[in-house]
C-alpha cells in the first residue's frame, strides 16, 4: 500500500517522545487485556494508572513525549520508506476519511485523536504504560499510542508478513476504537470482557471492521488540498498484507503459540479467521453499519460476506 509520494506531512499532527522503560510481555491490541480492564476502570471510576501500570510493567519514572512529528518525515516518499512517517501519514489518512464518512453516515461528527509515537514508555490519561503493551487507545485522554518498534515484533514474533498495509492496519484498528469511542460504543467491552462472543470480542472485531472501512476509502478520496488520494490504489498483495496482520492478531493464533491449544473462554479480540473477515467486511462495503459486530448472531460469517 503506497503512499502519493508527493503529498506532505503534517508535522504538528503527531507528538513524539518517550524514554526508557522497563520490559514486560507484549500485550497486543492495546492490549488483549489491558484495553478491556481500562475500560471497565475509567467507566467505573476506579485508578486507570495503577491498571495500565500492572499490564505494562511500566513504573513512576519517565516521561511522555510532546514534540512534532519527527523531523525526517516531510513527503509521502518519506512515509513509503520509514515506518514512523508511515504511521503519522497514515494519520492523516484517517482523518480524511472519517472527518467525510462518520457525518455521512451516522448522526456523529468526527474529531481527531490526539497520536503520539513513544519510545520505551510513556505517561498516558489511563496511566504510565510501556512498550509492552503494544499500540494502544487511552479513551481518557482520546489520544492512540505507538512504539513503531511493534511492527517488527509482529512480524518476527507473531508471523505478520510486515508489508506496509499490515502495519496501517494496526494505526486503522486503534482509530477504529476512538471511532467508537465516539459512536459511544467502546464501554461495550467491559460487561462482558472475555469469551468467544463476549463483548469484548466484538469490540475489537467491530474496530477491524473500521480499519477495513478505512481501507475502502483511502485510495480513493482525494487528500486535503489535493487532487489525489492519500494512497495509490490497493492490489491483491496489499490486502494480504493486511489480512496477515490481522490474522498474526488472533486469539487462537497467539494461544496455540504460547499454551499449544486454544481456549476459546478467554478470548477476548477473536480468531485469526474473525479478525480477517470483519476486516474485509469494512474494505468491501465501506460501511459503518456493515460493522455491527453487537448485533451479530454469527461472527463467523459477517452478514455482508453472505452471498
Amino acid at each position: 500500500m503506497t503512499f502519493n509520494e508527493g503529498l506532505q506531512i503534517d508535522p504538528d499532527r503527531v507528538s513524539s517522545g518517550g524514554g526508557p522503560g522497563k520490559g514486560g510481555g507484549l500485550v497486543l491490541g492495546g492490549g488483549a487485556v489491558g484495553i478491556i480492564v481500562l475500560i471497565a476502570t475509567l467507566l467505573l471510576g476506579g485508578d486507570p494508572g495503577s491498571v495500565l501500570g500492572q499490564f505494562t510493567g511500566a513504573d513512576s519514572q519517565g516521561e511522555g513525549g510532546t514534540a512534532q512529528t519527527p523531523e525526517h518525515c516531510k513527503t509521502g516518499a518519506d512515509a513509503n520508506k520509514y515506518a514512523d512517517c508511515r504511521v503519522v501519514l497514515t494519520v492523516q489518512s484517517l482523518d480524511g476519511v472519517w472527518s467525510t464518512e462518520l457525518a455521512k453516515q451516522t448522526t456523529k461528527r468526527y474529531t481527531e485523536p490526539k497520536v503520539t509515537l513513544f519510545s520505551g514508555q510513556v505517561s498516558t490519561g489511563c496511566g504510565r504504560a510501556s512498550s509492552a503493551v503494544g499500540p494502544f487507545y487511552c479513551p481518557a485522554d482520546q489520544t492512540a499510542y505507538f512504539d513503531t518498534s511493534f511492527f517488527q515484533e509482529l512480524k518476527d514474533r507473531f508471523g505478520s508478513s510486515g508489508g506496509p498495509l499490515a502495519q496501517e492496519y494496526v494505526v486503522a484498528h486503534e482509530f477504529g476504537h476512538h471511532i467508537q469511542n465516539l459512536l459511544g460504543d467502546l464501554g461495550k467491552a467491559q460487561s462482558d470482557p472475555q469469551g468467544a462472543e463476549s463483548g469484548a470480542v466484538r469490540t475489537e472485531l467491530q474496530a477491524d471492521c473500521y480499519a477495513g472501512v478505512w481501507a475502502y476509502y483511502a485510495d480513493k478520496l482525494p487528500a486535503p488540498n489535493s487532487n489525489e488520494p492519500f494512497l495509490k490504489p490497493l492490489t491483491e498483495n496489499d490486502i494480504r498484507d493486511g489480512l496477515s496482520a490481522a490474522s498474526a492478531v488472533g486469539d487462537d493464533r497467539i494461544q496455540k503459540a504460547s499454551t499449544g491449544r486454544v481456549n476459546p473462554e478467554a478470548w477476548t479480540h477473536g480468531s485469526s479467521d474473525q479478525r480477517q473477515k470483519w476486516f474485509l467486511t469494512g474494505y468491501r462495503t465501506g460501511q459503518v453499519k456493515a460493522c455491527d459486530t453487537y448485533s451479530a448472531r454469527d461472527l463467523n460469517n459477517p452478514p455482508a460476506l453472505k452471498q
